[in-house]
């Protein structure tokens, strides 16, 4: 019986820890985007088409050539 008046308050206070833990990864960001990196993976990362649609998701402005209207590198 003794036993219990050291595990519960040991035990309320690892939930309070994860409680804690939870709420600091909502709120930093961790749970924003589950589906953008499970789809990126099916996609080549050269492809400027896909570039500009991640970019778009994200709310950021991509201007990428496509490499074929780019010089070839000089010898």
């Amino acid at each position: 019986m003794p036993a219990l008046y050291i595990l519960i308050p040991i035990a309320l206070l690892i939930v309070a820890v994860c409680i804690f833990i939870f709420f600091w990864a909502v709120d930093s960001g961790q749970y924003d985007d589950l589906d953008g990196p499970a789809h990126s993976i099916l996609f080549d990362d050269q492809d400027p088409n896909h570039l500009a649609g991640v970019d778009q998701a994200s709310g950021h402005e991509h201007t990428a050539e496509p490499d074929d209207k780019q010089e070839p590198p000089r010898a």
